[in-house]
């Protein structure tokens, strides 16, 4: 078995090269998870490793003074698990040494877009998953991105904004109920976990993340804590009510995905795109809306694939190696 890892701040997967073992751990860094045991673990179900690459992104938690020490940190870890691990940078190499932490920095999206490079030549790559979503220009079979999350911030190829985990207020500044504007409170109340379960865009199951609360992951729960968003509870809110805020977050994250893609697309010239991730069906409401052709990694490869696809790309580029 060749194995890949990706190893962010919220979320640590797996996948095997060949896309038979697949395996996502709710593993919040800043918490102080055991990220050796969690790697111990994975190890255990994955059978005999031949080999295995590794991304990072958990670098950024803010358990770490610094990207530097995220980089040694999680490295260290990962390298008393498995032996002769190897680490994918954003320069497409992968390193056995990670003294340059550099080029480590935040490399899943890099993993993913080559590899969707070997196959769509020219095209937009976006991975909308629990945090964040990547909007990735491929062209000529290469992703031309900006190296850094600051860059690629700047660039409308990194945004903010993912399926599960994003506060709400963060998204919505002000929501329209009963004619009027209301603001928000920009406490953490509600996530985007809230807003898909109330909506019907993922199931109890989907959130896996913890709940801003601590309480139950049911509708009930979700309408309660998004009830809290503009301080109210549910005997001051309908659940119409809650359904309209939830749909007005809803139509800011699409909207904001919506000018992400339209500024890579306008920059590049592209006029396509895959997308992926568990949330995936943010992606392909805002490329519907635009009038944009689309494929799905989850019809090319599976929807399990699809939602580890970082690590599954980095054990399939160490296979080509």
């Amino acid at each position: 078995m060749i194995l890949g890892l990706d190893i962010g701040g919220a979320n640590t997967k797996a996948a095997s090269s060949d896309g038979l073992f697949t395996y996502s751990a709710y593993l919040p860094l800043w918490k102080g998870c055991d990220i050796e045991g969690t790697l111990k673990d994975i190890k255990h179900r994955a059978g005999h490793v031949e080999a295995i690459g590794v991304t990072i992104t958990g670098e950024l938690a803010d358990c770490f003074a610094s990207k530097k020490e995220g980089i040694e940190h999680i490295s260290s870890a990962v390298k008393k698990v498995f032996k002769g691990a190897v680490f994918y940078g954003s320069d497409g190499k992968f390193h056995g040494d990670t003294g340059d932490h550099r080029p480590l920095v935040a490399a899943n999206w890099s993993a993913s877009a080559r590899l969707i490079g070997t196959v769509h030549k020219n095209v937009i790559f976006i991975d909308v998953g629990s945090t964040t979503s990547d909007i990735i220009p491929v062209a000529n079979g290469m992703p031309t991105a900006g190296l850094t999350d600051f860059e690629r911030l700047s660039r409308g190829e990194l945004i903010y904004a993912g399926a599960l985990r994003t506060n709400v207020a963060a998204l919505l500044h002000a929501v329209t109920l009963r004619g009027r504007a209301v603001r928000t409170s920009s406490e953490l109340f509600a996530i985007t976990g809230d807003v898909n379960l109330m909506l019907g865009h993922i199931g109890v199951e989907d959130y896996s993340c913890d709940a801003p609360d601590g309480a139950h992951k049911t509708k009930e729960g979700a309408a309660r804590r998004l009830a809290r968003v503009v301080c109210c509870d549910l005997e001051e809110l309908s659940m119409d009510e809650i359904m309209e805020l939830a749909l007005q977050a809803y139509r800011r994250q699409v909207d904001d995905l919506k000018e992400g893609i339209g500024q890579v697309a306008r920059r590049h010239g592209l006029k396509g795109a895959i997308v992926c991730g568990a949330g995936d069906f943010v992606a392909k409401e805002a490329l519907q809306e635009l009038g944009m052709p689309f494929a799905s990694v989850a019809s090319e490869y599976g929807v399990q694939i699809s939602c580890v696809f970082p690590a599954f790309a980095v054990a399939r580029l160490l296979s080509q190696r």
